[in-house]
């Protein structure tokens, strides 16, 4: 999700690294799956049914301007649907969306099944 960031997170990416705010996304940080992706100003579809849930983000040290998911993220019991992408958002009261991006390739659901990402297959980059 190179360079995903939604305009918010942009903005308050920014203006931390300019010193102008000490804002900062409330942790932990939740991973979203949508069956229609987003765009820059606006939040996708999201997955609703089943046993789904946002699930927390653990990524590792960055290196080189970039991180990835550093535990595997399972969700069980999903319903019926095609997956097409990913959200980021933090756990504010009212929460803040961060990252979006669009899976290289679509997951087909049935219901009942799983859904996963490996460890390191949730790529995060600042270009």
């Amino acid at each position: 999700m190179a360079d995903n960031l939604s305009n918010t997170g942009e903005n308050r990416a920014l203006d931390w690294i300019m010193g102008s705010s000490t804002t900062a996304p409330t942790l932990p940080l939740k991973v979203a799956l949508v069956t229609a992706n987003g765009s820059d100003s606006a939040a996708g579809t999201e997955v609703t049914g089943g046993s789904y849930v946002r699930k927390n983000l653990a990524v590792g040290a960055a290196s080189s301007g970039a991180t990835s998911n550093s535990a595997d993220i399972v969700w069980t019991g999903m319903p019926a649907g095609t997956i097409v992408g990913v959200e980021i958002w933090d756990s504010a009261g009212s929460p803040v969306r961060w990252w979006y991006g669009a899976l290289a390739a679509s997951r087909t659901l049935a219901s009942g099944d799983e859904c996963r990402f490996p460890a390191g297959t949730l790529t995060f980059a600042l270009a």
